[in-house]
């Protein structure tokens, strides 16, 4: 099995990145599409998951007032377990930190619960309390460079 991480450069697979998102938050999780797609998605930069061809894992980046936010990590239910999401995690976190407006800023995310393990192997901190964002429990989570 061959993971290929690329960043969506074209309307055809930043279509596809949604449909994941559709098929894991919206359906999966029960997340309302509204608060799933947002006024950022124009502004983000976003990354595919490809194994054996097919897109199976999205991901994006954001600049925000506090800094530079990893989010919409999703990875469809067939490839999970995989290693698609530790290297979803890594290409985002390669691309912001060759991003060179990047340098100074903090770099976060929020995490669900699931998943602060796998975040937390790349060197992301939870802070703070536990919180719910779409009805799902969350920690922010900070980069330690």
């Amino acid at each position: 099995m061959s993971i290929s991480i690329q960043n969506i450069i074209n309307k055809q697979d930043l279509e596809k990145a949604f449909e994941i998102r559709k098929i894991v938050f919206v359906e999966e999780q029960k997340v309302e599409p509204e608060e799933e797609y947002d006024e950022f998605e124009e502004t983000s930069r976003h990354f595919l998951a490809i194994v054996d061809q097919k897109p199976v894992g999205t991901a994006r980046w954001r600049f925000t007032e506090k800094g530079v936010k990893l989010e919409r990590f999703a990875v469809l239910s067939e490839a999970r377990n995989q290693g698609v999401g530790q290297q979803l995690v890594q290409a985002v976190l390669n691309d912001v930190q060759n991003d060179s407006n990047t340098h100074s800023k903090m770099i976060y995310l929020h995490a669900q619960l699931s998943a602060v393990g796998l975040y937390q192997k790349f060197n992301f901190q939870a802070v703070g309390d536990i919180f719910e964002e779409a009805n799902i429990k969350h920690y922010k989570m900070i980069f330690q460079k």
